[in-house]
């Protein structure tokens, strides 16, 4: 079996890969079977050089490859027919944009293993960027909340070499006496906490969070339970909430009056409530002033979250009476981050914990027969279809 590293095409450039070169040297060390070609690219984080002085073959042609992987959607017209591929398609969710090319991937009989539809039998995703997501996200957050209270100005995460530094700089700041929400225990959630918990601020509990006054910086990460409420006011459990989400409202408004920052790090799903109202917003006690998004779902759960910012402009002005984006230094803004590419920002760190998950979690299941389901689970199309897992795709595909 040949497996192939592609060039990334989309645009903004992105500059991370499936694999580090030392990962693909322990591929090819625990499966000797395995042949690999990496596409050249002047945009990785890795050079050419690094794969090939590590015995890697370099090459421009890839159609000999059986398996290809790369991170984010590929352009049509570089899809290469009757291949498998690994990538980032975005269209799971029927985002409009990306129907062209999932019809595409039907039409060159393509089979495609989207990453995010790599899961357990329970499932559970087993790779992903969250992590990284989580590490740039609460950085950005504190890096707005001193432009925007003129405090500090610390350098962007691209310019930074990694999570250490990241941590490094946000611990020479001082900050004021502020309260910092998080919702989300996934690995977004996580990849949020290692960065306050590296800062060295101090955790507390929900409940101390709404009803205590601190005289240092503290912040609270919060489960869907304690900012959502069941409509006929019994108490439950989560599975309840997963599974009955038309059952529950917000109940996030208790945490609008207290806190300063808002760093918004959970999976939203299909017909669970929305988080943070524009009604929260606007109301007279709102006490928000900085919301990091990082899960960014535009239009979603989170209404100040009208737009995705980009890494070059990360910051913009909410304003909430008139529900529009201003300049962040209105005095009546919210600024928001909502930066949908956050992982971008740190290309090796995010590349090399993406390598050992798919290492890990995937590349097995090439060797093992797939014994425990996990390329039958991830596989979105076969033989010019959708598989029964994504057949609720087909109105989607068909421009229904």
């Amino acid at each position: 079996m040949k497996f192939g590293i592609i060039k990334e095409r989309k645009i903004p450039v992105d500059r991370r890969v499936v694999f580090t070169p030392e990962e693909l040297v322990r591929l090819k060390t625990e499966h000797s079977e395995a042949q690999i070609k990496v596409e050249s690219s002047d945009i990785r984080v890795f050079s050419d050089e690094q794969y090939s002085n590590l015995g890697l073959e370099i090459a421009t042609d890839m159609t000999d490859c059986d398996v290809l992987f790369g991170v984010k959607e590929i352009p049509v017209d570089a899809l290469i027919p009757n291949k498998n591929y690994f990538f980032f398609s975005h269209t799971i969710k029927m985002q409009p944009y990306n129907k062209k090319l999932l019809q595409a991937v039907l039409e060159k009989n393509i089979e495609l293993y989207d990453h995010e539809t790599i899961v357990d039998a329970n499932n559970k995703r087993l790779i992903g960027f969250g992590r990284y997501a989580g590490i740039v996200g609460a950085y950005n957050a504190f890096r707005g909340f001193g432009i925007k209270f003129e405090l500090f100005n610390i350098p962007k995460a691209e310019t930074l070499h990694g999570k250490d530094e990241l941590v490094a700089k946000l611990k020479r700041q001082i900050l004021p006496n502020i309260k910092i929400v998080v919702t989300g225990h996934g690995k977004v959630g996580m990849g949020i906490k290692e960065i306050l918990d590296g800062m060295k601020i101090k955790e507390v509990s929900s409940a101390n969070f709404l009803n205590k006054i601190y005289s240092e910086p503290v912040y609270t990460q919060i489960d869907v339970l304690d900012y959502n409420k069941r409509i006929d006011g019994q108490v439950l459990n989560n599975l309840d909430f997963y599974k009955n989400p038309q059952e529950y409202v917000s109940d996030f408004e208790r945490y609008t009056k207290v806190s300063d920052i808002y760093i918004a790090g959970h999976f939203h799903s299909n017909g669970a409530p929305h988080i943070l109202s524009r009604e929260m917003l606007k109301a007279a006690d709102c006490k928000i002033q900085v919301v990091a998004d990082v899960s960014c779902d535009v239009d979603g759960p989170i209404a100040c979250t009208i737009k995705a910012s980009t890494i070059a402009d990360p910051f913009f002005g909410y304003l909430p009476n008139e529900h529009k984006e201003v300049s962040y230094s209105h005095p009546g803004s919210i600024m928001v981050m909502s930066v949908d590419n956050l992982p971008c920002e740190l290309p090796k760190d995010a590349s090399e914990g993406f390598g050992e998950m798919f290492m890990k979690h995937v590349i097995p299941a090439f060797f093992n027969g797939d014994k425990d389901g996990i390329l039958q689970r991830a596989k979105m199309t076969e033989n010019g279809k959708l598989t029964e897992r994504f057949k609720y795709l087909q109105d989607y595909v068909d421009g229904k």
